[in-house]
């Protein structure tokens, strides 16, 4: 059974995983391998991510366009029993009725939840306030509709963008709210305090992106964190482990054999405790 069935998949029972100060750890599977390994690991749930995905492909961030993002959301769907939430990056639409079609297209996949971010995709480039607050309100008229609704999460993304203002964060945060985003997230925050500041100063869950500078899981949690993805960081430590052993074999080395080995058999272990 996939979480397109309804067992897991939907906004009350996805969004019931997201708890202040127990958060949700959602790893970020890139292609349908990583997905049963992390559902076999005990995962409670699955996200996925536009840059992994997108190395997978063998292009950069932001190049797989909508079809292909949601064909691979599909794969996720289907690899495994667990509820999945799909980055949609900025919708594939600058304007709200372009994102309130990619959020019902997402739907029909069956997925459990889905991301909407206010950076256009344009280099560094954030929409405007009124702007943004229209985009996440079509998005989540769009996810709530129908008998299978599902998470909406609203992304603020100045601090990935050079803009480490945190009072316009925050009021972005709390207007997405409003606008009946389930879930907000400000990724590229480092600092303990500023996520303390924004899960005060919203009433829906936050989501945090682990990064380089943030305290272990537990800190988050007493700062009321709801949920901990990772981005594309799992899938790039696949691929920086690859390279290096490929550096080490184009070099005429065959130490790391020994590592391969035993990695494969622990995946292997894993991958038959989920079926195909």
């Amino acid at each position: 059974m996939s979480a397109s069935d309804g067992t897991l998949a939907g906004v009350t029972s996805f969004l019931a995983l997201h708890r202040s100060g127990d958060p949700l750890l959602l790893p970020n599977a890139w292609d349908v391998g990583s997905a049963r390994l992390f559902a076999a690991m005990g995962f409670r749930a699955l996200a996925s991510t536009s840059s992994g995905a997108a190395a997978a492909a063998g292009g950069l961030d932001g190049t797989l366009g909508r079809d292909v993002t949601l064909a691979h959301a599909a794969a996720l769907v289907a690899a495994t029993d667990l509820p999945v939430s799909a980055d949609l990056e900025n919708g594939f639409a600058d304007d709200p009725a372009g994102v309130a079609d990619t959020v019902a297209a997402a739907r029909a996949v069956g997925l459990a939840g889905v991301s909407i971010e206010d950076a256009s995709g344009r280099g560094d480039e954030i929409y405007r306030f009124d702007h943004a607050v229209e985009r996440i309100a079509a998005a989540a008229a769009a996810a709530h509709a129908g008998a299978n609704p599902v998470v909406l999460t609203a992304r603020a993304e100045n601090f990935l963008h050079g803009r480490a203002d945190l009072g316009n964060t925050i009021a972005r945060l709390q207007a997405y709210a409003r606008a009946g985003a389930d879930v907000v997230y400000a990724p590229g925050i480092a600092n303990v305090d500023q996520v303390r500041e924004v899960v005060a100063a919203v009433d829906v869950p936050v989501n945090v992106l682990a990064v380089p500078g943030l305290p272990p899981v537990a800190e988050l949690a007493d700062a009321g964190v709801a949920r901990v993805s990772v981005g594309g960081a799992l899938a790039f430590l696949a691929y920086g482990a690859a390279l290096e052993a490929a550096e080490a074999f184009r070099g005429g080395r065959l130490d790391w054999l020994p590592n391969s080995r035993k990695a494969a058999a622990g995946v292997q272990h894993l991958l038959r405790r989920t079926p195909a």
